[in-house]
């Protein structure tokens, strides 16, 4: 590709940018449940899940890091790039940790993944990955 868009490629990527959009939906949702909503927030008590006393230190950095790696499944699966699923993981593990340390709101963190599912697309059909 010569750096110039082509209908096709737009539409394509749009196409693909729906996509990713509904696997982040279905990640930040139905995916994510209870326990790693509450348990990726270093902040936020996790002693309902565990028997007194046994709550594992560091918990949160577990359940956030599995959170990102559901994340990243949809957009290997759907891109093809395991570079854009590292990606993911890193980016979604870093939106996340600034929303959970409120550094950001809840708007501005879901904005900021759609912004990378974006520049995903952008990376693909200009041949970046």
């Amino acid at each position: 590709m010569s750096g110039v868009l082509h209908a096709h490629d737009l539409s394509s990527g749009l196409i693909l940018l729906f996509a990713l959009v509904i696997g982040h939906a279905m990640a930040d949702y139905p995916l994510q449940g209870e326990f790693l909503s509450v348990a990726k927030n270093r902040h936020a008590s996790i002693d309902r899940f565990f028997p007194p006393g046994k709550v594992p230190k560091g918990m949160w950095i577990h359940a956030l890091t599995a959170h990102s790696f559901i994340h990243a499944a949809p957009v290997w699966i759907l891109t093809g790039s395991v570079s854009l699923a590292a990606a993911e993981i890193v980016l979604h593990w870093l939106i996340d940790y600034a929303k959970c340390e409120d550094l950001t709101g809840f708007t501005t963190d879901q904005c900021l993944h759609v912004l990378c599912k974006i520049l995903y697309v952008c990376a693909l059909v200009f041949g970046v990955f």
